[in-house]
């Protein structure tokens, strides 16, 4: 079998990191005496990395975020000092993912809650977990279109399955009457099952009268739950993360 055989039959058998730098490593393997066994290594890690590239990029493609390039490297956390950095960063590790906890951003419209929910979201991607990411209007609209199309629990099941949900800017739109039940029954089933991140400006003492679901927040936690929620309210133009009852 020749290269260029040898290079068709790894496409066949979906070894395509192998095969796309085969030729490379045949040659550094020539240049540098390699043992058969070290050209077959660094051949699976060649592979096994390729593959590792392409379900992440998968991954970001599937999260459907609405902001490509808004990561926490290129977020400016000089526009409010008095941001809580360490619980942003400490969020970008997905150790909360692991306990299936969930993170409420509070803040006014421009504040950066939504660079900051997508760039998390991002971060978690890295990390091995998968992500949805849908905007408070947008979400509803995909399940009220599922239902027509009697695809409702198929979507409700993604939707409620999913390690990480993103929902953004909630309130900043009036949300149709059956909003508090759809979103409720998609918390409530997601509660301590699964992670969600929900950023807002309407609620925790905010001006709410466009919000027709704010009963699913407006409460306050009894001490076992507060435990499971990182949320926060602002008092600059920056959301600040504490504990709101």
């Amino acid at each position: 079998m020749n290269l260029i055989e040898l290079n068709r039959s790894l496409v066949q058998l979906r070894l395509s990191g192998m095969a796309a730098v085969l030729e490379t490593r045949m040659l550094q393997a020539q240049a540098e005496a390699m043992a058969p066994i070290d050209l077959i290594s660094i051949l699976v890690s060649d592979e096994l990395a390729r593959r590792s590239e392409r379900l992440l990029e998968r991954r970001h493609k599937q999260a459907q975020f609405r902001d490509e390039d808004k990561r926490l490297d290129n977020f400016d956390f000089q526009f409010n000092p008095k941001i809580n950095r360490g619980l942003v960063f400490d969020l970008a590790t997905s150790a909360w993912i692991g306990r299936r906890e969930d993170a409420l951003f509070l803040g006014p419209a421009g504040s950066g809650k939504s660079h900051i929910a997508q760039a998390i979201g991002h971060a978690v991607i890295q990390q091995g977990y998968r992500v949805l990411y849908r905007e408070a209007h947008k979400l509803l609209e995909e399940l009220a279109d599922a239902t027509l199309d009697g695809n409702r629990k198929e979507h409700v099941e993604l939707l409620t399955t999913v390690p990480l949900l993103i929902v953004d800017d909630l309130g900043m739109r009036k949300l149709p009457l059956t909003a508090a039940e759809d979103l409720l029954e998609i918390i409530m089933r997601r509660y301590e099952r699964a992670s969600s991140l929900i950023t807002s400006n309407k609620l925790c003492g905010a001006q709410h009268n466009l919000f027709n679901a704010e009963s699913i927040f407006m409460r306050r936690e009894r001490p076992q739950e507060a435990r499971h929620a990182h949320s926060g309210e602002p008092q600059s133009s920056m959301p600040q993360f504490r504990n709101c009852a």
